[in-house]
């Protein structure tokens, strides 16, 4: 019999760095997932946030952190919203993939995204081809 919190459960909600862009954003939601982008909160696209503040803004919001740049798991100042507020990240290990390419990989592991947001954190996973592994701490 699932739990209490099985049957309550939503589905997450994703706050998108701006290195995934408009068309990333586009198919995640086509594809059923809410997600929200650095250009639709912060002024000029987000260009001039760093990293650790739209990170921070969007866990405030329970709004799962998505990037394609796995290096905030190793910066200390950005990678804290994470660890304090035993969040999880999710970022893609290939930055060439196309727009289509990114949008397929997080939709084929969705399921284990979705398993891991709820498992909770503090936890950075790396969305590879062929699977998700838990890259950080």
């Amino acid at each position: 019999m699932p739990s209490a919190r099985q049957w309550c459960t939503l589905p997450p909600e994703f706050f998108l760095d701006r290195n995934l862009g408009r068309r990333v954003a586009e198919g995640l939601r086509t594809c059923g997932w809410t997600v929200h982008r650095i250009g639709d909160v912060f002024p000029n696209d987000g260009q001039n946030i760093p990293d650790e503040e739209w990170i921070t803004y969007g866990l405030e919001r329970s709004w799962v952190p998505l990037s394609k740049d796995g290096r905030i798991k190793t910066r200390d100042l950005e990678i804290r919203p994470v660890l304090e507020r035993e969040a999880v990240l999710f970022y893609l290990d290939n930055q060439q993939l196309r727009s289509a390419e990114m949008v397929e990989r997080l939709a084929t592991h969705r399921d284990a995204i979705h398993r891991a947001v709820e498992k909770g954190g503090p936890a950075a996973y790396a969305v590879r081809h062929e699977r998700m592994e838990r890259t950080w701490p």
